[in-house]
């Protein structure tokens, strides 16, 4: 018997196959994302498989003008997306983002399945895995056997035929409403439109007027005018004026150049019931401890330097989002937290009830950081029992450290509140890998996305935080201990163990810091250091003092080594060009200073007149040969001239 898949279906006279199949062949059609009802209304160009050519624009809608670039511009292409992009420095794009973009375009398809289901809506993903079904030539003899296995099949699954299914680029009018509040080329605006099935219309806004011409012309130029709307607002107050019920926006996309604090107060106000927040940060250092008092005038909380700063700053941007969600008698439900390459983006939904605003205290936390071997403790901020049919609600007790660290007998430090619930939904990032792995031609990163969310989803969720292994062995001056022995050693001893995405060589684990410092004490044992060489006040004297209350046992456990590891997936990238950090803000005129890349190369060494290049050496006094001690002669890199002698 013959068999075709649905993608061929479509080239045998669309709009009469579309009434005469058999119901399971008209299913198909439908998850095909309906490209003949897209032909037969003149909208073949918007096919998103449709390979990307370079060139001449696309024609241009009734009555509207062409689209063409203007001197200097170029075509940025990225993902579905063609983009104009001016030479000038006038507009910001960092490439190196296309992993955050493609990661939002994942989720924000997964979150729009689920919701858009409730109502009736099917969606059609372009490379989704699609069904196979009898050949339409043999139809005719076995039609009713083929209608009455889907009816089987429908009835077996409870499921009912969708009453509607979206296709990318095509408008759904029980689709999700989207607002990109800080829109710059409005790229990520025209991908959602081009790759993400089941949206009603999007709203890219940014405050610069370019950004907004080149927002619409680039609508245009990829003929997704007829979803994407253009706005030249300041984001706080277009969004302070959607806080109606009936104006809330489902999705709303954060991405600032900088921090968002700003923007979050109206943000949780405008979007809708069970809506997604999208939002990056890109402060890192205010976050991760360099500028604690900034970090608590933006977000609320106290940032301390520690090992653990990059999940720490997920959980201070979490926290500051239920924190003013709260004031609203909201409160929010995190899906996904990354951090990656510079910054961190956290994905969550924002409900409305009063009854579960009252937990928000007991979700967040204060931490206490030892400054001399790291080991950390988490105060929560309230205390909530259950007394039957009843939640009480009280203060917490606390400190849970005495003023010197019971193991190396320092100070603590004290950062927070933070987010200490988990800050990942697994069935949702399962949901997500999963639409991921199974299509991986449709992102350009599919690799590292599939990488980063196998890590999450092996990650502890109820776990806050992690130590290091190089960190715990700097502290005690010995060796470090292979990452799979000391794994291994925390599981024979009872306790459950991790990695995490936001850190290479982190470990996230259930057992106190005493159980931690015992496995450590047990290494040492077996490659011992030079004691007479540590200070009696150092903290690596007084926790090698103490004998271990363990026995660690280092062998090498099977379940130590996780699948994300085995797999050898791609986890954490390498960097990907030079200077493939934050760029430069962008200009109202455009440019970037000449000297841009000498300042970054002058500033990134402590001393500021420092050189790389070896041949620039001589002009320098050699220190040593002042002092008589220079043993390298004329082969010395310095110079040996007296500088009484120099000439200007």
């Amino acid at each position: 018997m013959l068999v075709q898949t649905a993608r061929l279906l479509p080239l045998v006279a669309p709009r009469r196959l579309h009434h005469s199949c058999s119901r399971s062949a008209r299913r198909v059609l439908q998850w095909t994302g309906g490209r003949s009802a897209a032909a037969s209304r003149g909208l073949t160009s918007m096919d998103p498989e449709a390979p990307v050519t370079d060139p001449a624009p696309p024609e241009a809608p009734a009555g509207g003008p062409a689209v063409g670039l203007l001197p200097g511009e170029t075509v940025v292409k990225e993902g579905k997306a063609s983009i104009l992009f001016p030479s000038a420095n006038e507009v910001f794009y960092n490439p190196v983002q296309e992993f955050n973009r493609d990661l939002t375009c994942a989720v924000i398809t997964e979150f729009a399945r689920e919701v858009l289901a409730e109502r009736g809506v099917q969606l059609a993903v372009p490379g989704e895995k699609e069904r196979v079904v009898v050949s339409l030539a043999e139809e005719a003899g076995g039609q009713e056997g083929q209608e009455g296995q889907a009816e089987q099949v429908e009835e077996a699954n409870g499921a009912e035929e969708p009453a509607v299914v979206a296709a990318v680029g095509e408008k759904c009018e029980l689709g999700l409403r989207v607002l990109e509040a800080l829109a710059a080329s409005g790229l990520r605006s025209v991908r959602f439109a081009l790759e993400v099935p089941g949206l009603q219309s999007i709203t890219a806004n940014d405050f610069s007027a370019k950004a907004a011409a080149l927002i619409g012309r680039n609508a245009e130029f990829n003929g997704v005018g007829h979803l994407l709307r253009a706005s030249c607002r300041d984001a706080s107050m277009l969004m302070y004026e959607m806080r109606g019920k009936k104006e809330r926006y489902d999705v709303i996309d954060l991405d600032p150049y900088g921090s968002p604090a700003c923007f979050l107060d109206a943000a949780v106000q405008a979007v809708g019931e069970g809506g997604l927040l999208c939002i990056t940060c890109t402060d890192m250092a205010v976050m991760a401890g360099n500028s604690g008092e900034t970090c608590y005038s933006k977000y609320g909380s106290v940032s301390i330097k520690a090992k653990y700063c990059h999940e720490m700053a997920l959980r201070i941007i979490l926290h500051s989002l239920d924190q003013r969600a709260a004031v609203y008698q909201r409160y929010i439900q995190p899906l996904l937290s990354v951090s990656v390459d510079f910054y961190v983006r956290v994905f969550v939904r924002v409900f409305t009830g009063q009854a579960t605003v009252k937990n928000s205290a007991s979700k967040q936390a204060l931490i206490y950081n030892c400054v001399g071997c790291g080991s950390f403790h988490l105060q929560r901020m309230g205390r909530r029992t259950s007394d039957g049919k009843h939640m009480k609600y009280s203060a917490a007790t606390g400190p849970p450290v005495g003023p010197e660290c019971e193991h190396c007998g320092q100070r603590h430090q004290m950062g927070g509140p933070l987010w200490a619930e988990p800050i990942h939904d697994s069935a949702f990032v399962q949901k997500v890998l999963s639409a991921v792995s199974g299509n991986p031609s449709r992102f350009g990163t599919s690799k590292r996305i599939e990488g980063v969310l196998s890590m999450v989803t092996e990650e502890l969720e109820d776990v806050p935080l992690y130590y290091t292994v190089d960190n715990l062995s700097s502290t005690i001056h010995c060796n470090t201990p292979p990452l799979l022995q000391f794994r291994s050693a925390l599981l024979h001893a009872g306790h459950r163990v991790s990695l995490s995405h936001a850190c290479k060589n982190a470990i996230k684990t259930d057992a106190p810091p005493a159980a931690i410092w015992d496995v450590m004490r047990c290494w040492e044992k077996m490659n011992p250091v030079k004691r007479e060489k540590l200070s009696a006040t150092s903290p690596a004297f007084r926790i090698l003092s103490s004998e271990p209350s363990l026995q660690a046992c280092f062998t090498v456990r099977p379940d130590a080594n996780p699948q994300s590891r085995k797999r050898h997936l791609t986890r954490f990238q390498e960097n990907p060009q030079a200077f493939w950090g934050p760029k430069a803000r962008a200009k109202s005129g455009g440019g970037i200073a000449s000297d841009l890349q000498d300042k970054r190369k002058k500033f990134q060494n402590k001393r500021k007149n420092q050189t790389s290049d070896s041949s620039q050496l001589k002009s320098f006094p050699c220190k040593k040969f002042r002092q008589g001690s220079c043993s390298h002669g004329d082969s010395c890199c310095y110079s040996h001239e007296p500088e009484e002698q120099k000439t200007d």
